[in-house]
C-alpha cells in the first residue's frame, strides 16, 4: 500500500467519525472521566482532612509534653541553683552574696541565650529564598544576556 492510499484511508475514517453515535460516546467518556476526577479529588481532600486532624492532635500532644518538660527543667534548674548557693554558703560565702551570684550567673546565661536566639531568628525569614525571588536589577540582567 502506498503512502497516498494510507492518507486517503485516514481521511475517510476521520470524515465518518463525526457521526452522532461517536460524539455521544465521547461525551459519555468525558462525563465518566469527570466523575472519576471528582471522586478522586473528593477522596484526596478527605485524606488531607483526616491527616490534618491527626497532625493537629499530635501537635497538641507535643506542646503539652513540651510544657511539662519545661516545668520539670525549671524545677531542676532551681534545684541546681539552690545546691550551688548552699555549697557557696558552706564555703564561707555570705548567703546574700551567694544568692546574688546565682542570680547574676542566671541572668548572664539568659542574656547569652537571647543573643543566640536573636542571631538565629533571621533565618526564620528564609533570606536565601527571598533573595532568589527578587528580580535582578536591569544592569545585571543585560550583562547576563550578553554572556
Amino acid at each position: 500500500m502506498d503512502h497516498n492510499a494510507v492518507n486517503s484511508e485516514t481521511l475517510k475514517q476521520t470524515a465518518t467519525d463525526s457521526n452522532p453515535e461517536k460524539s455521544a460516546s465521547i461525551l459519555e467518556n468525558a462525563l465518566v472521566l469527570w466523575q472519576e476526577l471528582y471522586g478522586f479529588s473528593h477522596d484526596c481532600f478527605h485524606l488531607i482532612a483526616l491527616e490534618a486532624r491527626r497532625a493537629g492532635k499530635n501537635l497538641v500532644y507535643m506542646l503539652i509534653a513540651g510544657l511539662i518538660a519545661a516545668v520539670l527543667l525549671i524545677g531542676s534548674w532551681l534545684g541546681v541553683v539552690a545546691a550551688a548557693v548552699l555549697w557557696l554558703i558552706e564555703h564561707d560565702v555570705t548567703a546574700s552574696s551567694a544568692i546574688l551570684l546565682a542570680v547574676a550567673l542566671t541572668l548572664l546565661l539568659t542574656l547569652i541565650l537571647v543573643v543566640v536566639i536573636h542571631r538565629k531568628s533571621r533565618y526564620l525569614q528564609f533570606p536565601a529564598t527571598v533573595r532568589s525571588l527578587q528580580p535582578m536589577p536591569s544592569s545585571q540582567h543585560h550583562n547576563k544576556e550578553e554572556s
